[in-house]
């Protein structure tokens, strides 16, 4: 499975960045799509997930200024990050909760290289 992030970049503080994600390889279906990150010096975290029907969660930092959002049968899933603040500064990363052709389960197994987010005070 790959998962491929990005749209991170350098934003004020305020202001606002859209990430994307994509899943591919031999899936059969999705079960949920999440977006975590990860601070310099500091574990990473969850900070949204997306789960098939539509149900949502989040972090308690960032509920009321980040939406997920997606087409889980299209393996797609995105993040609107609004009124960010320096505190989320962090590499941001996508996953999945997944089953394979294979009838394999991948829960969250790997992590690709994520998209860095950088906001400035």
């Amino acid at each position: 499975v790959q998962l491929q992030a990005s749209g991170g970049g350098l934003v004020q503080s305020g202001g606002s960045l859209r990430l994307s994600c994509e899943a591919s390889g031999k899936i059969f279906s999705v079960n949920a799509m999440a977006w975590y990150r990860q601070a310099p010096g500091k574990q990473r975290e969850l900070v949204a997930v997306l789960i098939r029907g539509d149900k949502t969660n989040y972090a308690d930092a960032v509920k009321g200024r980040f939406t997920i959002s997606g087409d889980i049968d299209k393996n797609t899933v995105y993040l609107q990050m609004t009124n960010l603040e320096p505190d989320d500064t962090a590499v941001y990363y996508c996953n999945a909760d997944l089953w394979l052709v294979s009838g394999i389960r991948y829960q969250y197994d790997t992590w690709g290289p994520g998209t860095l987010v950088t906001v400035s005070s």
